[in-house]
């Protein structure tokens, strides 16, 4: 039978009260147990004598007989100096995105860290450099603005509606 050190709730809603019990560990949480061997009332102020009570004889007996106490059991005894304080395992952040998210998130970063780069690298470049490319920027853009312009006119699809409506004024 394996033997387990744990709390057995108690209490009303929202007012929990905690019994410490030696229990079979494949019996239910609140149910049958073996020995009654402490209490924890945690709706009492953290630095109260009366949070946590233990019977520090039955507690030895039944860790020397083999008893397990549970992580929360095992802070307690800890606190009282009766073991070592057990390892707090890490919970699981949920605050975190999924795994395609933090990939995107770490391209993201990169492609910000390369057009960092650049522009350090752009203006650490020499000084003389600087007005031919200055320029080389200003034809592209002067070609630019004669491209446009042909663009204004109008488009094939509104040239027969402008010829239509000329003609029905004409007809009238």
């Amino acid at each position: 039978m394996a033997l387990t050190i744990r709390l057995s709730r108690g209490g009303a809603k929202k007012r929990p009260y905690y019994r410490i019990v030696v229990a079979d560990s494949r019996r239910a949480r609140d149910g049958r147990f073996i020995e009654r061997v402490g209490s924890y009332n945690p709706m009492l102020a953290k630095d109260a004598t009366d949070r946590v009570k233990l019977d520090a004889d039955r507690i030895q007996y039944w860790l020397g007989v083999g008893a397990q106490p549970s992580d929360r059991v095992a802070r307690f005894l800890a606190d009282a100096g009766m073991g070592d304080k057990p390892a707090i395992h890490e919970q699981t952040k949920k605050d975190k995105p999924k795994a395609k998210a933090q990939e995107r998130m770490k391209e993201a970063e990169e492609k910000a860290k390369a057009a960092e780069e650049a522009a350090a690298a752009a203006a650490a470049a020499p000084e003389e450099e600087a007005p031919a490319e200055e320029a080389a920027a200003e034809a592209p853009a002067e070609e630019a603005t004669a491209e446009e312009a042909p663009a204004e006119e109008a488009t094939a699809e509104e040239a027969p509606a402008e010829e239509a409506a000329e003609e029905e004024k004409k007809e009238d």
